[in-house]
């Protein structure tokens, strides 16, 4: 146990020694690069933090129109996703599976196990389909005949 402890003391005296001399070296660098510098250097400093000052905020507009450019793209792209919707999925009319199970085959495999099933799973969806259209032909046609007899009999 006591080796453990030694570990940990001799850890926190190197890290506390590594801190030190960098904080040591970061302030003797520092002020010997200010203290030792020419008026030249000192005006080609004030020289490159002035342009930054001064451009900072065209460089900043700059990116914000590119940012804007961006995103309208891709809400351009999503809504143009978004319209190749075709006009029967938006009337909520159901897409019946084409018949991909018309070849015959000499063998029969797993995958042609559920292939009657699917046929007629196809025939019913077919049948309700048509069946539903023309329940609401009808009904469109009972609503025009009563209109005609509004104006007949009014």
């Amino acid at each position: 146990m006591s080796e453990l402890v030694d570990l940990f003391a001799h850890l926190f005296d190197s890290i506390s020694q590594l801190f030190t001399l960098v904080k040591d070296r970061f302030s003797n660098n520092l002020s010997e690069s200010f203290s030792s510098m020419t008026a030249k250097e000192w005006i080609r400093l004030i020289i490159i933090v002035g342009a930054y000052m001064l451009l900072r905020p065209y460089i900043i507009k700059l990116g914000a129109k590119h940012q804007e450019k961006q995103l309208e793209k891709h809400f351009k792209e999503e809504e143009e996703r978004q319209a190749q919707i075709s006009p029967n999925q938006l009337r909520g009319e159901l897409g019946i599976p084409e018949d991909s199970d018309e070849e015959e085959q000499a063998e029969t495999t797993a995958s042609d196990w559920g292939k009657k099933a699917r046929k007629r799973q196809r025939n019913m969806i077919k049948k309700l389909l048509d069946a539903e259209e023309k329940r609401l032909q009808e009904l469109q046609e009972d609503e025009e005949d009563k209109d005609i007899e509004q104006y007949l009999v009014g």
